[in-house]
């Protein structure tokens, strides 16, 4: 594979070249997270004008919902002396926090808004989106108040740097990231010796993905849930069955793209395992909601009915473009939204059922 000449290239050259080839968490990280280089340094990728669009940007809906059952997750909260936060990770444009936002006034929700972005330019934006309740901002989840967290992460986590290994005959070498025999473009490798702390079984070729940031993230948030309470809200596409297979891929210009093509230049992700994702949370001792798909968490929250009382104030184009964005957020095609996208939620155990949310497992 080649790489397109960006100012992230030349890093990522130098660096291979005196360290040796770097393992894909730290690809991304740098691709992604570069202060100067990286993706999310540098623009707003969001929109028809950028790489790819959210469930937010899709519709009001989505946040509106988002916001009825953040109201009412807090109200379940609720204790003296002890005023809860609420927390998004990964804010985006805030167009989520924006439409939450009325449905949280509305119930006449009480808490404090913390938001986790590392990018610049969002923050910018996020800023003057939600001007007025103005917000706390975060470099990580480290640095949140000791207090009840009510967290919201959508498409989130499948942004977070991950280790990939690949079965050999060996056993399961990590996915390594160097450079061509000519020196001077990228190319996937792996290390010449496995890790005998992997012994999971699997077919020579087959493709293991360990979400090491994302669990780090879900560990430190179930640590602060378990003690101080509160839940953590997870939407994102991805599957909770064991299993292998390359997820790891690169979007630009709402098309798939050669990840190690123009470094810096597009959206990186991985699939979502939610299994792993619910085992941390259970082994910090909370209980665990889900995953169930969004197509039935949204039907749950009532986004049928909210369409159509958004539909009987609409001129006729309005209404066909909210019932064509209900439909997009909630389509049960395996490939659609409302599949793709699961929903997971970790809660502390005393708290009560949840709204649209089946059991604890």
């Amino acid at each position: 594979m080649t790489a397109e000449a960006t100012p992230l290239l030349q890093i990522l050259v130098r660096e291979i070249r005196a360290d040796g080839p770097i393992g894909l968490d730290r690809y991304m990280a740098l691709c992604l997270g570069h202060p100067q280089h990286g993706y999310y340094a540098t623009r707003d990728p969001l929109g028809r004008s950028g790489d790819f669009v959210t469930a937010p940007e899709i519709s009001q809906m989505f946040g509106e919902l988002i916001g009825a059952w953040a109201a009412a997750v807090l109200s379940m909260m609720a204790t003296p002396g002890d005023r809860p936060c609420l927390v998004e990770l990964g804010p985006g444009r805030g167009t989520l926090m924006a439409d939450a936002l009325r449905a949280l006034r509305a119930a006449g929700a009480d808490f404090d808004l913390h938001l986790v972005e590392t990018s610049p330019v969002l923050r910018r934006i996020q800023a003057d989106r939600l001007a007025g309740i103005a917000p706390t901002f975060h470099d990580s989840v480290a640095s949140l108040p000791d207090a009840p967290l009510l967290v919201i992460a959508n498409e989130f986590f499948d942004a977070l740097p991950a280790r990939q290994f690949v079965r050999t005959e060996r056993g399961w070498c990590e996915r390594r990231v160097g450079l061509t025999a000519e020196g001077d473009a990228l190319a996937f490798g792996l290390d010449p010796e496995p890790d005998p702390r992997l012994t999971a079984p699997g077919p020579v070729g087959a493709v293991l993905t360990l979400p090491s940031q994302g669990l780090a993230v879900m560990r430190d948030l179930g640590r602060r849930l378990a003690a101080k309470g509160g839940a953590l809200l997870a939407i994102d596409y991805g599957g909770d069955q064991p299993g292998f297979g390359d997820t790891f891929q690169a979007v630009a210009g709402h098309r798939y793209a050669d990840p190690l093509n123009q470094p810096g230049e597009a959206d990186l992700t991985l699939h979502v395992d939610f299994g792993a994702l619910a085992r941390a949370a259970r082994a910090e001792g909370l209980a665990v909601l889900g995953p169930t798909t969004q197509h039935d968490f949204l039907l749950g929250l009532g986004l049928a009915a909210r369409a159509e009382r958004l539909k009987a104030r609409a001129t006729p184009d309005q209404a066909r473009a909210i019932e064509a964005a209900a439909e997009r957020l909630t389509d049960p095609d395996p490939r659609g939204m409302g599949a793709l996208f699961k929903v997971l939620c970790a809660c502390h155990p005393a708290l009560p059922p949840l709204p649209a949310l089946p059991p604890p497992a």
